[in-house]
Order: structure tokens, then sequence, then C-alpha cells
């Protein structure tokens, strides 16, 4: 990010002193250095409503006035600042306020009598970091708008996916590098004989030959199409499903989980009235 010349000769800066010789001096300084929004104030107590109307980009304030010193006149900033950078050059012939002013929040000094040269120096550097930080805030203002529109575009995504998911009639499942599920949408845990819907452990009635060649493709990390897998249930009737699956990767090529999607094999082809191989050996 760059502020451009245009952009800082262009900032709207506010000179407060109750001494109008001085105010009329720094008026001249920076309009011959080229400020074209340069408005001063002899009254301290009227600073806080123009800011909070104006939002200044520099405020250039002096410490000693009578009424309103300028160390309440930065007290009173703090109260309604749009931000959090007090944007406040002060002006001081006691050393010994330095400190204090910097500790009240000013951003820099400039001390009395003038030295015309660092004052123009001084009021650069300022309003340059200032514009800095107005920058910043307005990017990262348009980057977390565009973190929250693209945050609702991918839960609107999700959501669709999901619900269409759940239309189909097959069931989506993923899991991560150590096998367990992260996102599931149908009866899966079931399917891949995990456990049925009530919760109960129902690995006895599966082929156990068949797991464990779907286990084993899965450890090395295989992918794998319409995996037939079946179970006997307690009933005698017998189930078998199609699985198909295939590892997942990171960009650094580092292995995350499985996904995959499955059926039912009978239930799917009689939803289609395909006669399938157990239609045909059940007399």
């Amino acid at each position: 990010m760059m502020v451009g010349a245009v952009d800082l000769l262009d900032a709207s800066i506010l000179i407060v002193d109750d001494q109008q010789p001085n105010v009329l001096l720094l008026e001249q300084v920076l309009a011959e250095a080229g400020y074209t929004r340069v408005t001063s104030t002899t009254n301290p107590q009227e600073v806080r409503t123009l800011h909070r109307e104006n939002c200044y980009d520099l405020i250039i304030l002096d410490l000693q006035m009578p009424v309103m010193d300028g160390f309440e006149v930065m007290e009173g900033l703090k109260a309604n600042a749009a931000d959090s950078y007090l944007p406040v050059l002060v002006i001081t012939a006691q050393p010994n306020h330095k400190l204090r002013a910097l500790q009240a929040g000013a951003k820099d000094f400039i001390s009395k009598p003038f030295d015309l040269v660092e004052v123009r120096t001084r009021i650069h550097n300022m309003l340059e970091v200032r514009l800095l930080y107005r920058q910043l805030e307005d990017y990262n203002k348009i980057l977390e708008a565009a973190v929250k529109e693209r945050t609702a575009e991918l839960r609107e995504s999700e959501a669709r996916y999901r619900s269409l998911t759940e239309l189909a009639s097959d069931w989506y499942w993923e899991q991560d590098e150590n096998g367990n599920f992260t996102k599931i949408f149908g009866p899966v845990l079931e399917m891949l004989g995990t456990q049925d819907d009530s919760g109960a452990d129902t690995g006895s009635a599966w082929n156990r030959n068949e797991r464990e060649e779907l286990q084993a493709r899965i450890a090395q990390r295989e992918p794998f199409l319409d995996f037939v897998f079946s179970r006997v249930n307690a009933d005698g009737s017998r189930q078998q499903f199609l699985v198909s699956g295939e590892p997942m990767f990171d960009r650094s090529c580092r292995f995350i989980g499985y996904r995959g999607i499955g059926v039912e094999r009978n239930a799917h082809a009689n939803e289609n009235n395909i006669a399938t191989v157990d239609d045909v050996l059940v007399p």
C-alpha cells in the first residue's frame, strides 16, 4: 500500500491554538506546502464536535490553552473517536510535556518556537502514517465483507449439497486420516457395517472376507468402484451393498482421509424394477 501525493495534500487538517498568530503561521506553512483542506479554531471546546463531524486526518493541537488544555481535548477526542487511532500532533514549549502527551495518545509533537522545516516534515510523516492506517482499515473491511460473503456462499452450497444428497438414493460419507467419520449423509454406518440405526454393533452379520478386503484397500489408500459386500440378517435375509470410495489428499499431497458413496444393491435394483442375482437365485 502507498499514499499518493494527491491524497496526502487532500488530507483534512484541523489547527487548534488559542493564539491567532500561531494559527496564521501554521496555515501559511500548510498552504505553501500545497495542503488544500485546512481549517482552524481558537476554541478548544469545539474540537470534539468538529472532529466527530469531519473526522480529520490530522489535528495539530496546542497543549497550553486556557479554559481547556490540550490534554483535556485529547481525553474528549478519545470518548467519541470513530476509530482507535488518535491523529493528534501536539505543540508544546515544555519539554517535560512531551512524554505525557505521547502517553495521553498524541502520535508526535512539534516544539516551540517553530522550526518550519521540522513542522513540515512531522506533518507530512504523520499524515502518511494516518492515511496508510486508513487504507489498512478499509482493506480489512473489504476483506471481512468478502469473507462473510464467501462464508455465506459456502454455507448455502453445503446446505444445497446436503439437501440433494439426502434426496438421492446414494449415501455419502467422509473419513479423516484416522478412519473417523467426519461427514455422513444417509445410513452410512449401517451400510458400512459399523452399527445399525440404534447404535448396536452388527459386524458379526457381515461377510468377513469382503469386509477385510475392503479394509485392506482403504489401508492401502486405494480407490475402489462398486465394491460389493453383503451380510445375512437375523431373519435369514441377505443384503448387498455397493460402495465406491477414493482417498483424499491436500495440496501438499498429504493423505487426509476417504470419501465415497454407497447404495443398497437390492433396494436400488428393486426401485428400478431390475432383477438382481439374488432374485434369480431365490426360488
